[in-house]
């Protein structure tokens, strides 16, 4: 029996692929513009993955230069800077989802983990009027994997009654990695490997 939700953010609870891609184009609106597609590229293929390692990804194997932490940092807050102004607008939350929390938060214990950036995840939820809904809320810079690991273990939560919910492969692989069960949604490309696909989300309950 399910008990505890374990949510994705950007793909499930919000559709901010697009948006977060005019953030990278932004930010490295300057570099060529080839070289921004191939980021772009890996963006969208690895959603659940941080800014933080998809900047130091961008200099270290697309472009071949080192980049220090700090100045991963500085480019960092620059798209934090254009998150914030584009994604409190409440057009871009997933409807299905959404009621299914507001009308579900009561019977199961739900947390936010995501590769959005900690300190951003938290003012957007407030913003969005979404912060009421989850017991935690939880982003990077700390790792996919360690988040889910944490709330299992702080909140001592059983394995099998605990599920993660996610758009991405790097979603598939936190759940795994913490031998709990994934629930795919909004990519068709996880129907092969999520125990169960979400297409209605009655089929959660």
């Amino acid at each position: 029996m399910i008990k505890n939700i374990l949510w994705d953010f950007d793909g499930v609870i919000i559709d901010s692929m697009t948006i977060r891609e005019y953030g990278f184009r932004e930010i490295f609106k300057n570099f060529d513009k080839q070289s921004v597609d191939k980021l772009i590229q890996y963006h969208n293929n690895n959603g659940g993955l941080s800014r933080f390692h998809k900047i130091e990804y961008f200099f270290s194997n697309i472009l071949k230069q080192t980049i220090t932490q700090n100045e991963i940092l500085q480019y960092a807050d620059k798209f934090t800077t254009i998150m914030r102004q584009e994604l409190i607008n409440p057009k871009h939350l997933i409807i299905e989802t959404v009621k299914f929390i507001k009308n579900n938060y009561k019977n199961y214990n739900f947390h936010i983990v995501s590769g959005s950036e900690n300190n951003e995840l938290n003012y957007l939820c407030k913003k969005l009027n979404l912060s009421q809904y989850f017991i935690s809320i939880h982003g990077s810079p700390t790792p996919k994997n360690n988040l889910v690991s944490t709330i299992i273990t702080d909140y001592n939560y059983s394995l099998n009654e605990t599920i993660l919910i996610g758009d991405s492969i790097n979603d598939y692989e936190a759940a795994i990695a913490n031998k709990i069960e994934f629930y795919g949604y909004n990519n068709k490309d996880l129907k092969n490997k999520a125990k169960i696909y979400i297409d209605n989300f009655n089929i959660v309950i």
